[in-house]
């Protein structure tokens, strides 16, 4: 027979309270992380859905991360837009109210100073940076967009600026002889003729008619191309003749000249002379008058416009290849050392927009990239930069007609083509793209709740059962420890008592 002693008992006691001890911990961790097991080898068969359910949640994560960063780097982004839109509609509505015609000490209008202030700020937008990050670099995110506006318009050293190229091409456009490259020979009996030159300098012919019974006017033919124009008789009072001429900016410029029996004749006309020939004089001379008038006028507002279109537009930029400027013959393309490229962000062939992308969801990606030499941008900034870098002269005559004309080309420049790309086609983009990263964060929310539910439900422990498991294992173990401490007490005396 054997007996099992106190000791034994308090041993075995100890051994449960250990247990009980050690299940406590372990519910009270469940309690903590709301988990049911700490590591993967505690899930049994369910460890490698868990893996791969937390794994998804990571990549939730980050999509999410992305989807966040990338709304910031947009809602910069579009302000910059709009603030680059709202420049350009307060130089066109400035341009179109233009006041009295004024220079200060620069040789220019306040309108232009305005201009150029406004100029100064569109580079300032399209330098804007998130982080480290210019928006308007293309894939070159880390590198200024464009350069100061000092330099642009004035150089740097040997790099001529857009005032520079503007000088040179309004010599080129001028040529030698003050008629904008065309040429009027003299008058052979009743008949003379207008050539251009073959440079792609001056002004170019693009057509004449009239209403002067039996004259002959052909052209423009031939190598250069030329107008003939020949009096079979005289014209009548009132009869007119015009010539149609194309401008470096593409625009276009009509010299109407009528016929009239007063001599001297008024602006816009020619006299009726005695005879055909005569006439024929005289008419030379007057469009000899008005092609020279227009080339002091008209002809330099264009080639400002013309020669800033070159320096923003072009990649690289074009400037005449010259010296000498007055007689060059064609268009150079500028170089790093001899002149300022304004854009010095990247320019590669991929699409603006698709230098930079981002995944925001598992099948969600948005392109939000873009470049300061986008048309949108450089033909605004082209039109600006023509008015704000052109000075006039207190002392030229035609300073004030050659303003007005480079006033209306700069608006019809500020109105845009219909087709081309707009500052607002820029942010329909980006908002289009701003709704994908809205939408995917949306979806991105909605799939973490769903995979943590699945989580959960592996995973996961019921909180307030743990609760009442914790309480009701605390209840027995003290109960457990109590008894214990008793059993540790009991000896053979206490339990025979007292010898009587």
């Amino acid at each position: 027979m054997s007996i099992t002693g106190p000791g034994s008992i308090t041993a075995l006691n100890l051994a449960a309270q250990t247990s009980m001890f050690n299940q406590l911990n372990t519910l009270a961790q469940e309690l903590g992380t709301g988990q049911a097991a700490q590591t993967y080898s505690g899930l049994g068969s369910q460890a490698g859905l868990v893996m791969a359910l937390n794994a998804q949640v990571s990549q939730i994560d980050g999509y999410s991360a992305t989807a966040n960063s990338v709304g910031t780097n947009l809602s910069i982004a579009q302000s910059a837009l709009t603030q680059i839109d709202n420049a350009g509609h307060a130089v066109t509505q400035a341009v179109s109210q233009q006041g009295q015609f004024a220079l200060d000490n620069t040789g220019q209008t306040a309108t232009q100073q305005a201009a150029a202030s406004y100029l100064d700020q569109i580079f300032g937008l399209l330098n804007t940076q998130v982080g480290d990050n210019y928006l308007f670099s293309g894939t070159a995110s880390t590198t200024p967009s464009v350069a100061p506006t000092d330099t642009i318009l004035n150089g740097n050293g040997a790099q001529a600026g857009l005032t520079q190229i503007i000088a040179e091409r309004q010599q080129a456009d001028l040529g030698t002889g003050g008629t904008g490259r065309l040429s009027i020979s003299p008058v052979a009996g009743s008949s003379f003729s207008i050539s251009q030159d073959t440079s792609p300098f001056g002004f170019k012919l693009a057509g004449a008619t009239t209403t002067i019974a039996g004259a002959t006017v052909t052209g423009p033919s031939g190598s250069p191309p030329a107008i003939s124009v020949t009096l079979g008789a005289n014209p009548s009072d009132g009869d007119t003749i015009r010539f149609s001429l194309t401008l470096p900016d593409g625009s276009s410029q009509t010299i109407s000249l009528q016929a009239t029996t007063n001599s001297p004749p008024g602006p816009g006309q020619f006299t009726i002379g005695t005879t055909a020939a005569l006439t024929a004089g005289n008419l030379q001379t007057a469009l000899n008058s008005a092609v020279t008038s227009l080339a002091q006028t008209a002809l330099p507002a264009a080639s400002a416009i013309a020669a800033s279109n070159d320096f923003f537009t072009s990649n690289p930029p074009q400037r005449v290849n010259g010296p000498p400027f007055d007689t060059a013959t064609s268009l150079v393309a500028g170089t790093p050392a001899n002149t300022v490229f304004w854009y010095t962000g990247e320019n590669g062939a991929l699409p603006a927009r698709q230098t930079a992308t981002a995944q925001v969801g598992p099948s969600m990606s948005i392109a939000f990239g873009m470049r300061a030499n986008e048309p949108a941008f450089s033909s605004l900034i082209a039109a600006i930069g023509a008015y704000a870098a052109t000075t006039y002269s207190p002392s030229d005559p035609n300073a004030q007609a050659s303003y007005q004309a480079l006033t209306a080309g700069v608006q019809a420049a500020l109105a845009g083509q219909p087709g081309t790309q707009t500052v607002s086609d820029i942010a329909a983009d980006l908002a289009n793209a701003q709704t994908t990263a809205k939408n995917a964060g949306a979806m991105n929310t909605q799939t973490q709740q769903t995979l943590q539910d699945l989580l959960q439900g592996i995973d996961g422990v019921d909180q307030n059962k743990i609760g009442e498991q914790i309480l009701s294992l605390q209840n027995t173990l003290s109960a457990s420890m109590s008894v214990t401490a008793r059993l540790a007490q009991l000896s053979l005396v206490n339990f025979l008592g007292p010898v009587g």
